[in-house]
């Protein structure tokens, strides 16, 4: 058996899967075998949470190998977590589970191993394109933070490469934005996208929008609890204020997107991961995101060719992290 995991900052998924086929089709979607998830602010660190693995499991693991993807920057198979006080080692989870074969990975890299496994069913497409089969590709996925990774292909097959892009400088493209801009610099010191492109985002910009004014809708609800509540409130029109909140976040959404395409030349596909897509897939559906997209002259007819997918399988990131488990199982010791 191998088992993926997926850490973030709201909630963490584990999955045991079986360990996978044989070594000429080791690329391929291992199988489920189960999955539980846990509240992440709820434990004190990732061996707790282990713990609570194994015992929902009820029977004692063979593990083969395991992957665990993480919100935050890898160095030496381990990781600080940006929005959650944890350090996460290989070394602990390979106590936690019995294994040395094991490969702690920025959530993103995670995610984007999967992009090549999803089903059609599994995905909404924005903009179909014309991919290139010999082309890279890139995944960016807003959710408790901003993550973002490219995907570059060699020999055939598309290998991630994590990044930290949620944290670059954000960049403003209209006044009105530049306003924006002034206010996360008064509040934060600096304005990145994450900043903007997150549920915390969100939250910014419905500060940016009802200045001078409140909400009704957040009254009394504390801001991990705030995203949602914009979110409904916009796409049901109750709240003009909201709905200019979430207009601002999917159009600066699809410029960082296609900006992200461009850094990596990503003409087998741009996809759009995390938590928050698929809630507001309505609006990424309007067109603003596209336009947004593709609003990068003297290239626009280069991003027109660039397929565009919303991914909606919420345990990509895990399934991500149980293939390069399954690759890690089939290593030489």
């Amino acid at each position: 058996m191998i088992v993926g995991g997926d850490v973030g900052g709201t909630k963490t998924l584990l999955g045991l899967f079986d360990a996978g086929p044989p070594e000429e089709e080791r690329h391929a979607r291992p199988r489920i075998v189960a999955t539980h998830s846990y509240a992440t602010s709820a434990y004190g660190s990732i061996g707790e949470i282990l713990d609570e693995f194994r015992r929902a499991i009820g029977r004692p693991l063979s593990v083969q190998a395991a992957a665990i993807g993480v919100a935050g920057p890898v160095k030496g198979n381990a990781a600080k977590l940006t929005n959650v006080s944890w350090d996460i080692s290989a070394s602990e989870i390979a106590a936690g589970l019995g294994t040395t074969r094991v490969q702690v990975l920025n959530d993103l890299e995670a995610m984007a191993n999967s992009v090549e496994v999803l089903t059609s069913d599994e995905m909404c497409v924005l903009q179909p394109g014309a991919p290139r089969a010999d082309g890279s590709a890139a995944v960016i996925a807003a959710g408790t933070g901003l993550g973002q990774a490219l995907l570059y292909r060699v020999a055939g097959r598309l290998q991630p490469l994590a990044s930290e892009g949620g944290h670059a400088d954000f960049a403003a493209r209209t006044d009105r934005e530049i306003e924006l801009v002034r206010m996360l610099r008064e509040r934060y010191g600096r304005a990145e996208v994450e900043q903007v492109l997150s549920g915390p985002g969100l939250v910014n910009l419905h500060r940016f929008t009802h200045r001078g004014g409140e909400c009704d809708m957040l009254a009394g609800v504390a801001e991990a609890d705030a995203p949602p509540r914009i979110t409904q409130a916009g796409l049901g029109g109750r709240c003009q204020q909201c709905a200019d909140a979430l207009r601002m976040f999917v159009s600066a959404y699809g410029a960082e997107a296609g900006n992200l395409a461009l850094r990596g030349m990503a003409t087998s596909g741009l996809y759009v991961g995390g938590g928050i897509a698929p809630k507001i897939l309505p609006a990424l559906q309007t067109g603003q995101f596209m336009d947004a997209f593709l609003a990068k002259e003297p290239l626009r007819e280069l991003l027109e060719q660039v397929p565009v997918k919303v991914i909606l399988n919420p345990e990509a990131g895990l399934l991500g992290a149980a293939i390069h488990a399954q690759e890690l199982a089939g290593r030489p010791a």
